[in-house]
Formats: structure tokens, sequence, C-alpha cells
């Protein structure tokens, strides 16, 4: 009987402890607003933080994870989303745009024009294999100046634009053998085509997971799949992302994502457009936003003041396309 009292105790005490955290976590978590669509991807922010599972990740640092973060964009009015609550290189993100759909899969392209982002794989397998400690400028000055040392490490394997563009592809060669053809699968074109001729089709789609070459790339496609779908005059995108850095990543993907809408301008469908964006596995990492030690228990420290940035006013920094180039709008 007393054995049976004690364990009612323990319960409601327990009850009580996991309410108090439970208002906690709701206090700390900012409610949502749909008066910008920046807000959703500071909402998302704030969910990572407070709700994402801690987890160790292939870079050691570790991360909190969200799993399938979804968030939509309206491009009816020619704006793309360009995120105002962090500083976004915009130029850069267009740059690796136009690299990722010329198949180009070698860094100098990039590095000519001072766009660093994938410069840290190469440096990285370079250093491993020759044990000279070079520095970021060093290595990049070798890969432009010098055309065998660019082809020998400033290459990135079969990334992104190779398949978005060249998708290998094989002939019959006899006896049971197949030859892989000069020029491979290009998804871009085809998908162009299709949303010409076809626009009621349900393969509107282009993608860079090509497993049998996974091990070749610096680094498996993150933003791994698109898929189109046009109704009424309308083109919508839907981005799936099998990894999304919410903090660093994000901010590019769904610039680069709205950017790249590929409609026949006589469709008349590019400018009544909408993108969705998937995050299957939406992160932050802690040290982003928190450098000191953690001093409890938990293996990250929780920073209070991190999710009161606030998108900018009226329109938001969106950038809108014209036949004149990019201009800012809502500064």
């Amino acid at each position: 009987m007393r054995a049976d009292v004690a364990r009612g105790q323990d319960d409601c005490q327990c009850a009580t402890t996991q309410m108090r955290l439970y208002r906690t976590a709701r206090a700390a978590t900012p409610l949502p607003m749909t008066t910008h669509p920046e807000q959703q991807y500071l909402d998302a922010m704030a969910r990572a933080w407070n709700e994402g599972d801690e987890r160790v990740d292939r870079t050691g640092v570790g991360t909190r994870s969200l799993f399938g973060v979804q968030m939509r964009f309206d491009l009816s009015d020619g704006t793309v989303p360009l995120i105002t609550t962090k500083k976004i290189f915009w130029k850069s993100a267009v740059r690796e745009l136009i690299w990722f759909l010329s198949g180009d899969t070698n860094i100098r392209p990039l590095v000519e024009q001072r766009v660093h982002i994938w410069t840290d794989w190469p440096l990285d397998a370079y250093r491993k294999a020759t044990g000279d400690i070079i520095d970021r400028d060093a290595f990049e000055r070798r890969i432009i100046e010098d055309d065998a040392f660019a082809a020998r490490w400033g290459d990135l394997g079969p990334v992104y634009g190779k398949q978005w563009v060249d998708w290998p592809r094989y002939s019959p060669a006899g006896n049971g053998l197949f030859r892989r053809d000069e020029q491979g699968v290009n998804q871009i074109a085809d998908l162009v085509a299709m949303l010409r001729d076809n626009p009621s089709s349900r393969r509107l789609i282009f993608t860079g997971w090509n497993v049998p070459h996974l091990a070749e790339m610096a680094l498996p496609p993150c933003h791994m799949t698109y898929q189109y779908h046009v109704a009424n005059g309308r083109l919508s995108g839907i981005l799936y992302q099998r990894s999304c850095d919410l903090g660093l990543g994000f901010p590019f993907n769904i610039f680069e994502a709205a950017r790249d809408r590929p409609a026949d301008p006589d469709a008349g469908a590019a400018g009544r457009s909408r993108a969705r964006r998937t995050g299957v596995d939406g992160r932050r990492y802690p040290c982003l936003f928190e450098s000191r030690p953690s001093r409890g228990g938990t293996a990250f420290a929780r920073t209070a003041s991190l999710p009161e940035a606030e998108p900018h006013p009226s329109s938001g920094k969106h950038v809108r396309l014209s036949r004149r180039g990019f201009r800012h709008r809502g500064l």
C-alpha cells in the first residue's frame, strides 16, 4: 500500500516536472508569424535550436536536427527570396548556379571569380595527400596559375552540374557489354523541352542523386531533387534537400532554387511561379551561435537571445530580376 502511494507521488512529481519543462520550452519558442515570408525561416531556426535532436555528425561538431521542414515562397511578383537576417553573397550564389548549369566540376572557374564555396574539399584532400599545410589563398592561386595542378587537385568528382547536364548514358557494345556514350543525358535541356511540349507531365524532374557515383563526389548532393508543376499558366517548383544547414547553406539554396526555374518564356509561366522547399534533415551547428563550452550536462549550450532577428520591413530585401539585371527592392 505504501509502495503504491510512493509510486503515485513519484508519478505526480514526474508529471509536474514534465509540465514545467513543456511550459519552459513553449516560452522559449517564439510564436509563429506569417506576415513575412522570411519568418518561416526564422521559425525553423528557432525550432531547430529549441526542439532539434542533438546528434553527432561527420564534421565532429554536432548539430541540432529537425526532420521534414517545409517552406513556401511566392515568386509571382518577380522577386526571389534573399534572407535579410543574414548577409548573403548573392553574386557568389549566382556564379555557383551558372557553374552548376555548365556541368563543370573543377573549382577553377569559381576561384577565378573569387568564389570560395567549394575550395575546402580539394584543399583538404591536397593537404592529406601531400602533407603540405598550404593556406587557402596560396592553394587557389596555384589552381588559377597552374593547369596541371588545377586538373589534379581542383576537380570535385561528378558533383551537381555533372549529373544535371551530363548524366552518364550507356549504349550496347555487343556480347552483353555496354559502352559509355560521349555525351550523357542533359536533364535540364530535357526538362525545358517537356515544359514546352508536355507541361502536364508528372516527370518534370531533375536530380543529382546518382547512386553509383556518390562515392566519387567530394560531397553528395544536399539539394538533390527538383520537381515542377504547371497549372493555369503557373509554374510551381519543389526542392527536396536530404540535408540542409539552416544557418549557412539554406539562404544560398533557396535563392538558387528560386532562380533555377527552367520555364519556357513562350509559356508565360516564368513570371507566375511558386517555390516550395522541403528539407528532410534541417540542422543547425551550435558553434555558430555559442562559442563558449557548455556548463551544464547537455552537449550544447543554449543561447536565449538567438531568435530575436526580424525580417526587413515592407516587402523585404528580395531581388527583382529585370532585363537590366539585378536590382534590390524594399531597402
